[in-house]
């Protein structure tokens, strides 16, 4: 799939992250997708992201639209004739627009289920939350701004952190036919994270007992970007081994 490069600006970006066990979260991948792993863990996690001005380069922002999102995420690795490339693969989108759930998987890659979504926040307190409209996905979280580094048991520090997911900016989906996963790109010069401690976080994807078995996904901790100025763009397909493939 070859869609068109899309900007923007991350009005809101949470990165809600679940360390996971590696067998478990390598069940959910098609292959030649693995699991990418930080101190022995596999990492996955919620992207709930508000997006501002969105429209197709070189359109101007005025006439771009503002919607929330979710996706949830797994790290994942590859080999190229380069060396291995990581990014993540993204099972689940959800979206408030309309115009977003419509495109999905014909424009932009990947379904998005449509979905009711919840936000209060100010400077220091964030909560979102959504409930897809066929009731197969809701997600809970709360968080608060930071002045430091919380902890976590996969990333030593915010720099640490910061830097992982910048270099896994590279997202896969499936597609309908099952025979090729679509890829885009989200690229920025002005990454920027901050810490946050989280209060409460929920999901029934992590909480899913036949995809996340007792203890096999727990929550590490999350990072926030916000008023951040972004493009996304078409990255090649990749094919699916089918014959080796490790749906569950």
């Amino acid at each position: 799939m070859r869609v068109p490069v899309m900007a923007g600006v991350v009005e809101r970006r949470l990165l809600v992250n679940y360390r996971t066990d590696p067998e478990a979260t390598a069940r959910l991948l098609p292959a030649p997708l693995r699991p990418q792993l930080v101190n022995g863990h596999g990492v996955a996690g919620i992207c709930l992201i508000r997006l501002g001005r969105l429209r197709p380069k070189p359109l101007p922002a005025g006439i771009g639209m503002r919607t929330e999102n979710a996706a949830h995420r797994i790290a994942v690795e590859w080999d190229t004739p380069d060396g291995v490339a990581a990014g993540v693969y993204i099972p689940r989108r959800d979206t408030a627009s309309r115009a977003s759930a419509l495109a999905g998987g014909r424009v932009f890659p990947g379904e998005h289920h449509r979905a009711r979504f919840t936000v209060a926040e100010d400077e220091r307190d964030l909560r979102v939350g959504f409930r897809s409209v066929d009731n197969t996905g809701a997600v809970g979280v709360h968080v608060r701004v930071s002045p430091t580094w919380p902890g976590s048991a996969l990333f030593g520090d915010l720099a640490e952190a910061s830097e992982f997911f910048r270099q896994g900016c590279a997202g896969y989906s499936e597609t309908t036919g099952g025979r090729v996963l679509d890829g885009i790109e989200l690229r920025t010069e002005s990454w920027a994270v901050e810490p946050v401690e989280v209060a409460d976080a929920r999901s029934t994807y992590f909480e899913d007992p036949a995809l996340f078995p007792a203890g096999a996904a727990e929550l590490d901790g999350a990072l926030l970007m916000r008023n951040v100025p972004v493009s996304w763009h078409s990255l090649p397909s990749m094919p699916v081994r089918r014959e080796s493939a490790r749906a569950g």
